[in-house]
């Protein structure tokens, strides 16, 4: 293709939210999202979003998807795409502008790569001397240390492994990984361990003070405040069959 072609394309990576629905009723939704973001505005910061209705029990024969979207583009979220529909509501998504995606379309490619074989080392014959080895590439990490305060407005993603925080996470700020989460320090803001889907993923901090707290995609809001029996003493945050659970640490 020309260089100065109109039109090009090139691969790229985009961080895209996968949010699991069971329901496509209007009012049951802006409920939902309403003790979830606050009707904070910019709660998602213009994220893109999957709808993923796989684990939806009963749907309706057709659904406002034009309300649907601008309803979660309220809370910052703006969604490009559905799976997990039957055929009628996948061929309406697609009319009002959501294409069908497969279900393992996401993470389809990041399988592979880990997947993927290593090549065995080449040997150089005898009595020939051996090639230079090419270095080897350095592993991924497993733990992240943030060591510095997080400000109101920052955001620290800790992709594929756990997060340490030895400072304050302040309000407004929030803290991401696709494994743990540790703060050993106050946690005001936002704490969302297991991004990648991890439901074994937890969060643990000296301090809860949290404005929200997430695994694999499972959100509890504190508008009105921690409970005053978890304000400010040392947690675990861990998930459940029916949510989260956040228990006392005893540190020792």
């Amino acid at each position: 293709m020309a260089k100065d072609s109109p039109i090009q394309f090139k691969g790229t990576t985009l961080k895209i939210i996968q949010t699991q629905l069971r329901t496509t009723d209007h009012a049951a939704l802006h409920q939902a999202l309403t003790e979830l973001t606050g009707n904070s505005p910019d709660f998602f910061e213009n994220e893109l979003a999957v709808l993923d209705f796989s684990q939806a029990q009963a749907l309706p024969e057709s659904a406002d998807w034009a309300g649907i979207v601008n309803l979660l583009r309220q809370s910052g979220l703006n969604a490009v795409a559905t799976c997990g529909l039957p055929d009628d509501l996948a061929t309406s998504a697609a009319a009002a502008g959501l294409p069908v995606v497969g279900i393992d379309a996401l993470g389809r490619q990041r399988a592979k790569i880990e997947e993927a074989p290593k090549a065995p080392p080449v040997v150089a014959p005898e009595p020939a001397p051996p090639p230079l080895a090419a270095a080897a590439p350095e592993p991924a990490p497993r733990t992240i240390i943030l060591d510095k305060p997080l400000r109101s407005g920052q955001r620290f993603y800790a992709k594929g492994c756990d997060l340490i925080v030895t400072a304050m996470v302040s309000a407004g700020a929030e803290v991401i990984a696709d494994g743990n989460i540790h703060v050993y320090a106050p946690l005001r803001g936002r704490a969302l361990a297991g991004a990648s889907g991890d439901k074994a993923a937890r969060i643990f901090t000296t301090s809860l003070e949290a404005e929200l707290l997430s695994i694999a995609g499972l959100y509890r809001t504190f508008e009105a405040g921690v409970p005053a029996e978890l304000l400010r003493q040392p947690a675990t945050i861990s998930l459940i069959e029916d949510g989260l659970s956040i228990v006392p640490l005893a540190l020792r």
